[in-house]
Parts: structure tokens; C-alpha cells; sequence
């Protein structure tokens, strides 16, 4: 059944009457509203409190044209599901106390059958975030991809290299593979309680994409994407669920867009160091393409973002495309300059 949502129709190769658009990151820390919120709660909280992850979530949506809400969450809450303490910490970001240090540590990890439970709340601030809308535009529900949530159980934060993690991959396959299909398992399970709870559209973030070679990618990673998207489509349609559309993000990742354009993925979102020319020629004709825009290009004035979206929807084209970023939004970034971007889109791709 077609849907009414410019998103979801790109996302299917319908036609739309002008390019969808949303904001990866787009309720965060450059809001000030944002910052009001987190002066009385910590950034857990936020996410673990359904009308508190509701109200940010809506923040951006009150105050820009977009075409999506993605709910306010974060990917680590799987490793948290998992027994594993996560904290916050400001101006380094996520931090893990007690990462995984050898193969006997995936015995402290609790069964992935528990995940859903676990993280019911998410599920009712997707509830919430839907009534609330009262299907204005779709929400996007999310999760992290096994090998990036892997790496940041392992590393305990973030890393320039991945090497400690990435040292796993060669020194414990077998432990490797274990780890990640837990997460896999978990991550379906996780996707499926967000579809029940309303979510129109999925996206998987490989974030990590960049630190893997071709053939790390191709044994750690690409089996365990293909199992997500395929498991969650079979089950979700087995429950009447609708076809739930789902984004591949492998950030840094171009070596991966050939075998990914053979997944049944339905959108696959490139950054900004990916030609969109070279993006469709490798992910094929019956993908939608979802990007790319350098972050850091709001950082121009009103003309030279303009210039930029102009000449990016050009490259893409104006069917199977979303604009988005090439990657999130950074902490210092003006709110004026997302009003820019979303205008822009909307301008240069009605016309």
C-alpha cells in the first residue's frame, strides 16, 4: 500500500513531488531548546524517560519543515540491555567503565531475548512521538550496526583506530563472530518492538564502516546487516506490519556500497566523501540513495549552503533520493543554518 509521506515513498522508489529530507542528529545539542533539557537531566535520562526522549525528539520537528522525526535515542542502550554500564560523560562522550577486555567477558552479557524488555522505553517514546505527530510525517526508528556497537564494547570509547577492537577480528574470530551475532539477534528483536510501536522506517548505522578493510567488511559485518534486514522484513511482515522500508548508513564506507546494493536494503545513505554519481553507479538502479551534504558546509553563509544543495540534488536526482547530511549534526552548528539546508531541499527539488 502507498503511503502518504514524501519518506517513505522515496524510500520505495515512488514518485514524490519534491525530495524528502531530514537531519541525521537533528535533535541534539545545537538546539538550544536541547540544552535547556539537559541542564535537568542527564543524557540517559532523557533517552530512558518516554515523554522526556518524546519532547526532544519533537524539538527540531516544531521548528524546521522536515520530512521525518527520528526518535531521540542512542545505540549504546543495546550494550546497556546487555548488563553493560555506559555513561555519558560531557565533552567526551560515551564512556564504558568495564569494556570487554577478553573472550571470557561475553559470559557477563545477559541472553539477547531480554533486549525488547529491557528497552520498552524506547518503544513507548516511539508510541508517544507517534500520537503526538498524529502522522504528520513518519518516524524513523534506529539501531547501531553489531560491528560499530562491537567496537565501542570493546574500546570503551571512542577511538581514532578501532585497533583494539579490530585486534579481536584477527586474534578471536570465533569470540568475534559470537559477539556479533548476539548483538545481531538482540538488534532484531530491538527493530521489530520499534515497527509494533509505530515506527515507519528503520536505519541501521555501520558508523564504524571506515576501520574495516574490504575483507574485514565482507566476514565481520555485511553477514550480520544481511541478517538484520532480512530477519526483521520476514518477521514484521509475518506480523502484518506493513513493509517497513530499511536504511543501510556505512559511514566512510564506499568499498561497501556494491555488495550493500545487492542487500534488500531500500536505502542506502553515503556520506559526503562519496560522488553521487558514483553512488548510484555502484548501489544500481533499484536503491534510494540517502546524503550527503558535509556537515561542516552550514558552517557557509545562506548562499553558499543553497549553492551546495542546489548542486547536490543534481547529482542525485529527484527520484529514490533523500537529502540528508553525509553524517550528524556537531554541537555548534546554527539552528538557522538547518532551516537553510531544509528550505534549499524542498526550493531547488520543486522546481
Amino acid at each position: 500500500m502507498s503511503s502518504k509521506h514524501r519518506l517513505i515513498r522515496a524510500a520505495r522508489g515512488e514518485k514524490v513531488d519534491k525530495v524528502p529530507v531530514w537531519v541525521m542528529r537533528q535533535a541534539g545539542r545545537y538546539l538550544p531548546e536541547f540544552r535547556e533539557e539537559r541542564t535537568k537531566a542527564d543524557f540517559f535520562t532523557i533517552c530512558q524517560t518516554p515523554e522526556l526522549a518524546c519532547k526532544v525528539t519533537m524539538q527540531p520537528v516544531e521548528r524546521f519543515p522536515l520530512d521525518a522525526a527520528i526518535i531521540f535515542s542512542d545505540i549504546l542502550v543495546i550494550p546497556q540491555a546487555l548488563g553493560m554500564e555506559v555513561l555519558m560523560k560531557p565533552g567526551e562522550g560515551p564512556v564504558f567503565p568495564e569494556p570487554l577486555r577478553s573472550p571470557s567477558d561475553l559470559d557477563k552479557l545477559g541472553p539477547a531475548e531480554t533486549v525488547t524488555e529491557t528497552l520498552s522505553y524506547v518503544a513507548d517514546a516511539i508510541k508517544l512521538t507517534v500520537q503526538t505527530l498524529a502522522d504528520r510525517i513518519p518516524v524513523i526508528g534506529f539501531v547501531g550496526a553489531p560491528w560499530t556497537v562491537m567496537a565501542y564494547m570493546i574500546e570503551g570509547r571512542g577511538s581514532k583506530t578501532q585497533s583494539i577492537a579490530k585486534s579481536w577480528l584477527y586474534r578471536h574470530p570465533e569470540a568475534s563472530h559470537r559477539l556479533l551475532q548476539k548483538l545481531t539477534d538482540a538488534s532484531v528483536l530491538y527493530l521489530v518492538a520499534q515497527v509494533q510501536a509505530g515506527a515507519q522506517l528503520l536505519q541501521v548505522f555501520e558508523s564504524h564502516a571506515e576501520y574495516l578493510s574490504p575483507e574485514l567488511f565482507k566476514t565481520f559485518s555485511l553477514p550480520y546487516l544481511v541478517q538484520i534486514c532480512d530477519r526483521v522484513k520476514k518477521i514484521v511482515k509475518e506480523k502484518s506490519l506493513g513493509d517497513i522500508p530499511m536504511t543501510i548508513f556505512p559511514k566512510g564506507g564506499h568499498f561497501t556500497l556494491s555488495a550493500l546494493g545487492q542487500t534488500a536494503y531500500d536505502v542506502i545513505s553515503v556520506d559526503w566523501t562519496v560522488e553521487p554519481e558514483l553512488a548510484r553507479q555502484l548501489v544500481g538502479p533499484n536503491k534510494t540513495l540517502q546524503g550527503n551534504l558535509d556537515p561542516c558546509a552550514l558552517y557557509a553563509d545562506k548562499a553558499g549552503i543553497e549553492e551546495r544543495v542546489e548542486k547536490m540534488i543534481a547529482g542525485f536526482g529527484r527520484t529514490r533520493y533523500i537529502a540528508n547530511l553525509g553524517h550528524g549534526m556537531y554541537p555548534d552548528m546554527d539552528p538557522e543554518s538547518v532551516a537553510i539546508f531544509v528550505d534549499a531541499v524542498h526550493k531547488f527539488s520543486s522546481q
